[in-house]
Order: C-alpha cells, then sequence, then structure tokens
C-alpha cells in the first residue's frame, strides 16, 4: 500500500543528488586579463588601471560570484598576493568583462603582474603580462645642498651631497616618505647625463654638474633637484654661492629670507663688508637689503662668495621728528612720501583710527601720540608704521620767582633742567658756574639757556650735590647747591 510513496522519496533524493553534484563539479575557465595601460605610474591625482579578461561558460557562475584582481610583488611573484579589486556579489556575469583597480602606496618595481579569481565557482587565471608600477608618493622638484649651485672639496677630499630635509621655505623634501630611493646622475651635457649612485646623499671627488631622482623606474616624474656644481679648489680658495630661500629680489612680508651656503668646518658671513657676529653657521636669516657674503673654512682650503641681496619693500620717509612741539592754537602739516606703487595711508591718534584721513598728509593741531601706517597693496604687499608725539611748547624762560636748589633730570619733563629767574639767563650778561663738589667748575656761560645739565651726569650716590656761582653784570653774586636727585 505505501510502496509507490517510498519509490517517490527515493526518485526525489536521487534527483537532488544528481542537481547538487552538479554544482560541486561546476567549473569556468578564465583567460589572461589583458592590460589596458603599458605602465601603471599612480599618484595622488591619478590611481585608476583597467584590465579586461574572458571566462567561460557563463552560466556556471553562481549569484554569489566575485572576481578579484591580485597584485603580485616587484618581481611578478604570487607567493603573497595582495588584492586590489574585488567585485560585489553577482554583479559580473557577462564575458569579456573590463575591471579597474588601484596600485597600493607601497607600489614600485618594473615587473608587477596581475591575475584575475572567481569565488564561485573558484578558479584563476594566468599571469598578466609584465609591467612597470610606481606609486609616486612625491611627485614635485625638491632641492639639494640648501638650493646652493655650488659646492668645492679640496684636492684629495670630497663634498657631500644631500637632499635637503626639510629645507628652507615650501620645500616638498621626499625624506619625509621613507619608502622612495633616489637615483643620482651627473651631466654629461645640456641634455644628457649617467647615473652615478643609488641613496639619499652622494659623495663627490670628481669635479661636474650632479643632481638626484626619485626612482620611479620608466615612470616620468616630476621628483628631482636643482644642480649642484662641484669645482677642485686646487688654488686654495674657491667661488661659491649663496641661495636666498625667497629668491632675490625678495619680499620681506613673506618673513626673513634664509641665506645658504656650502657646507663646510666654519663659517664667517659679513654685511656691506661688515662682520656679522652673531652669523656663524650654514645659513643666516635677513630682512634687509645689501651685499651679504661668507668665508667657509673646507678643512684644507676655503671657499668664499657673495650675493647683492634685494629687498622688494618700498621706500618711505616722514617729515616730522618723534616728538614735536607747537604752541596752544598752531598746527603741522605732516606729509610721508613713499615709493610705493598703489600705497593706502591710515592716520591715528592716540591709537584710534582717524576715517576722514586717507592721503599721504594730515594737519595736526592737537596735542597726543600720532601714527600713520603705509600699505603697499600690490606685487609685494606690506606696511611701514611711523610714530609722532605732538606736544605743546614750553617757555625756555619761564618767570620763576626764586633759584632752586634741586632738580630730577629723569626725562619725565618735569624740573629735568635748574631753571632760574629771567634775570639771570640769556641776554642778561650774567654769569653762571657750576661746581662739583670737589670744586671743579663743570659748566660756564655769560649766556644761559636754562638748559643745564645738557648731558646725562655721572651720579655718585642717590643725592648728588652741585654749587652754582651766579654773578651779575653789577657784580652782585649768588651763590648755593643743587641736590640731583635720581
Amino acid at each position: 500500500m505505501h510502496k509507490p510513496t517510498i519509490v517517490k522519496l527515493y526518485i526525489y533524493l536521487f534527483l537532488f543528488a544528481f542537481v547538487l553534484q552538479g554544482h560541486i563539479n561546476a567549473q569556468i575557465v578564465i583567460g589572461t586579463p589583458n592590460l589596458e595601460f603599458s605602465q601603471a605610474c599612480a599618484s595622488a591625482s591619478f590611481n585608476t588601471f583597467s584590465a579586461t579578461f574572458i571566462f567561460s561558460p557563463e552560466s556556471e557562475l553562481n549569484s554569489t560570484n566575485q572576481f578579484s584582481i591580485e597584485l603580485s610583488n616587484a618581481v611578478g611573484d604570487f607567493s603573497e598576493p595582495t588584492v586590489v579589486y574585488t567585485s560585489a556579489a553577482g554583479s559580473v556575469t557577462e564575458s569579456p568583462a573590463t575591471l579597474s583597480f588601484s596600485l597600493p602606496e607601497t607600489t614600485g618595481g618594473e615587473n608587477y603582474k596581475i591575475r584575475i579569481k572567481s569565488s564561485s565557482p573558484v578558479a584563476t587565471s594566468t599571469p598578466s603580462a609584465d609591467f612597470a608600477a610606481y606609486y609616486k608618493l612625491q611627485d614635485s622638484p625638491f632641492t639639494i645642498n640648501n638650493l646652493v649651485s655650488t659646492g668645492a672639496f679640496c684636492t684629495g677630499g670630497s663634498y657631500l651631497l644631500a637632499i635637503d630635509n626639510p629645507g628652507s621655505g615650501s620645500n616638498d623634501s621626499p625624506l619625509l616618505y621613507p619608502s622612495l630611493t633616489y637615483n643620482w646622475y651627473k651631466e654629461t651635457s645640456a641634455t644628457t647625463s649617467v647615473f652615478v649612485a643609488e641613496g639619499s646623499t652622494l659623495s663627490v671627488s670628481v669635479e661636474g654638474t650632479y643632481f638626484v631622482e626619485t626612482n620611479y623606474g620608466s615612470c616620468t616624474s616630476d621628483s628631482f633637484s636643482n644642480r649642484v656644481t662641484i669645482s677642485e679648489a686646487t688654488s686654495g680658495e674657491a667661488d661659491i654661492t649663496i641661495a636666498s630661500s625667497l629668491g632675490n629680489p625678495y619680499c620681506p612680508e613673506q618673513g626673513m629670507t634664509t641665506l645658504s651656503t656650502i657646507g663646510g668646518n666654519n663659517y664667517i658671513w659679513f654685511k656691506d663688508g661688515i662682520i656679522i657676529p652673531e652669523a656663524t653657521g650654514q645659513m643666516y636669516q635677513t630682512d634687509e637689503s645689501g651685499t651679504f657674503s661668507v668665508q667657509v673654512d673646507l678643512g684644507d682650503c676655503s671657499a668664499s662668495g657673495s650675493i647683492d641681496l634685494v629687498s622688494e619693500l618700498f621706500d618711505s620717509s616722514i617729515n616730522v621728528d618723534d616728538i614735536n612741539t607747537i604752541e596752544s592754537g598752531e598746527s603741522i602739516m605732516v606729509t610721508v612720501t613713499t615709493s610705493a606703487t598703489s600705497p593706502e595711508f591710515e592716520w591715528y591718534y592716540n591709537n584710534t583710527l582717524i576715517s576722514s584721513e586717507t592721503t599721504d598728509s594730515y594737519e595736526v593741531s592737537e596735542f597726543g601720540d600720532y601714527k600713520v601706517v603705509i600699505t603697499e597693496t600690490s606685487g609685494c604687499v606690506a606696511s611701514k608704521a611711523y610714530e609722532f608725539v605732538l606736544e605743546e611748547q614750553q617757555d625756555p624762560f619761564p618767570d620763576v620767582p626764586k633759584i632752586p636748589n634741586v632738580i630730577s633730570p629723569n626725562g619725565d619733563g618735569i624740573n629735568d633742567t635748574w631753571v632760574i629767574p629771567q634775570q639771570y639767563t640769556m641776554g642778561t650778561n650774567t654769569e653762571v658756574q657750576i661746581l662739583n663738589d670737589r670744586g671743579k667748575v663743570v659748566f660756564q656761560t655769560i649766556n644761559y639757556l636754562n638748559n643745564w645739565p645738557e648731558n646725562q651726569l655721572e651720579l655718585t650716590s642717590i643725592n648728588t650735590l652741585y654749587y652754582y656761582i651766579i654773578t651779575t653784570q653789577d657784580l652782585e653774586t649768588k651763590q648755593g647747591s643743587i641736590t640731583i636727585v635720581k
């Protein structure tokens, strides 16, 4: 009674096992990938490369299948491949197929290969043809020898060239990327050169012009250095150059420029022929113009060079002194002159901007502190400021009632000089003598201007004592003491 049911069950089990076995034995063949590039030169701005492959039969792909691209090492070995692309499950179903991938930043060599793998069913293509592949971590010009274009060595010695790290200004040193390697070259003509050595430094003992490139193999790159011409100091002293980090002329608004010269044992720097005592290193910073020169001790010989450094900061001047005096009700026309191409002017009174004053002149009449700022708005954008004070003019011969016996010459404008009654000052033919505490005459005149002491006194105590003798033209005499209070 139940036999037909049992037979049907066996039939179903047989069919399921047959289908399962078919899936288990399903397989595809993947062809060798065809590269759509001759070399893979990657950088931060470009890192996409494509390869096309065929596979068969399409019907054997499972819905969960993923294709991946594996990258060999630099010599084409796949013992430890790097997966550089994996497709989404079931996204690639038709042959031929084109996939794109990106290179890891550590890529660098001439004999890379790729291969294609599938996950369901599992299959692997044969490797592609060899290709050069480099990721250019640094791809801009950089400096060596502190951008100094010359170097020198003594007879029998050598000169060390090195990649600057980090160098000055905006130099993009490749030494910031430890995985990079370098090739040094010596020029053989204006357009040709020969390979010399590898490394981040080069010891030079043969005259010539040298430079270094980051090793990106057959990939073209902008990662190369400046040229440096090395000479032998056969006469005891070599001519060298000095480089300015901000160029020459330079704009001081960018900050101080760094002057650099060749490497040596000791350095002596000069400005306009005068030694700069604090400048004893290979570099010197300045924001001035002038002729800068350097003497470099190379051991058994020496080298020297100079640069006529020009600052692009504009010239300017003002027609008043730091401190100016006028009587109440008077005024002064203050004018600034400048060589700036497109200047702007700002005037301040007691640190407050006077918004209505925007020209190169301003008539001042109020007593106080003033400032004018000149700003160049084109080219080398920079500013200069002039500060000055306007004070009320003091009567040099005030009508004081008696001869003072205490003064305090401290520069505060109060009781700084010995001011005596008008009947003894200029125009009265009165002799004024001042003696120190040892009786020595330190001041004598018949035309006193209320201006003693004219110079700073050498005070030996907190309160130093002087003596005065005043003799009028009628031979009337006044005597007394003057105490100098610090």
